[in-house]
């Protein structure tokens, strides 16, 4: 059996992929295909599942690669294997996005951040300049370090996760981000949360930014995280803006439990369409700054992309809510 397998795509068409593993439930494909289609491109976008980097690279290095959207778990392992990535994707240490330079290579670039950027600010801008929190340090939170530090300065962000060495990682790749260019004083600080005591004395969090996949905790360092979770999410007098970049289901646990503590909650979907117009810029016009899709577009687009996210068997169904013993 092949490594990757593709959904089917149109004959003669050059292909759009989302790559990645478990991404069979992809609404994504719907509002990308609209689009290629307004725009008369004779793209067609599939969601692509790549069990290995190197199923991934196959993808990518095939002849009818037009760009690509990378997601869990190759949002960090890709960037070494590309030909070349931008300042920012270098900045932020993951890549999600992979488009075609004028001479053929490829090429990574980060736009989880407009994403994360987008979602919060929409939901409201009063947790700018203020404490922040980030659940998981994988590859996905890199941009939501970059996100709430630099483009929403808040001072402080808390990191929930359940394995030291990530936390670790997230703050050696994120280091060189956060230092101002005229010192060593860091614009932000990263502060790894390990237990409930701990947030105790701490500030509260506005934004807070789930960054991994939905399950149930099993480990105990699993259900420690969610403790802490918890404790910050019932604690706070001011209740702030939460943002689960995981979608499948379309409301996870964590959602659920922000929910449960009077959170305004944000869905992952929504991600997608703040990455719209700068996603379509790079994969068709990588050497220009000039607008490839409308405002208007977008915003059809986006209505597509929602549509399909309350249609979708594959992302709408029920989990049970977190225990916190």
């Amino acid at each position: 059996m092949s490594q990757a397998q593709t959904q089917d795509a149109t004959p003669g068409t050059k292909k759009l992929h989302l790559i990645g593993i478990g991404v069979g439930h992809s609404i994504a494909p719907i509002m990308h295909n609209y689009i290629c289609q307004t725009l008369n491109k004779p793209w067609t976008f599939v969601a692509t599942e790549a069990v290995t980097i190197e199923a991934a690279m196959d993808i990518m290095k095939a002849p009818d690669f037009a760009g690509a959207v990378v997601t869990m778990p190759y949002k960090k392992t890709v960037m070494s294997f590309l030909h070349g990535l931008d300042p920012l994707a270098v900045k932020l240490g993951a890549c999600n996005n992979v488009y075609i330079t004028a001479d053929g290579k490829l090429q990574g670039t980060n736009t989880d951040w407009r994403g994360i950027k987008g979602c919060l600010l929409a939901a409201s801008d009063k947790g700018i300049g203020k404490p922040a929190m980030i659940v998981g340090a994988g590859g996905a939170s890199r941009a939501a370090v970059y996100t709430l530090a630099i483009e929403l300065e808040c001072p402080v962000i808390y990191v929930v996760n359940r394995d030291d060495q990530e936390v670790q990682d997230l703050i050696a790749d994120t280091t060189a981000m956060l230092s101002t260019p005229d010192s060593a004083e860091k614009s932000c600080n990263i502060v790894h949360i390990r237990h409930v005591e701990q947030a105790r004395s701490l500030a509260s969090p506005y934004y807070i930014v789930g960054t991994v996949p939905d399950s149930a905790p099993v480990t105990e360092a699993e259900k420690m995280a969610v403790k802490i979770l918890d404790y910050c999410l019932a604690s706070v007098e001011e209740r702030g803006i939460f943002l689960d970049m995981c979608f499948k289901p379309r409301v996870t646990r964590k959602t659920k439990l922000a929910r449960k503590h009077g959170w305004q909650t944000v869905e992952g979907t929504e991600v997608i369409g703040h990455q719209i117009q700068e996603q379509y810029r790079v994969w068709i016009s990588p050497e220009s700054d000039a607008e490839v899709v409308s405002p208007q577009l977008t915003q059809d687009a986006w209505s597509t992309l929602r549509a399909a996210a309350e249609s979708s068997t594959g992302i709408n169904y029920d989990v049970d809510d977190l225990i916190v013993a």
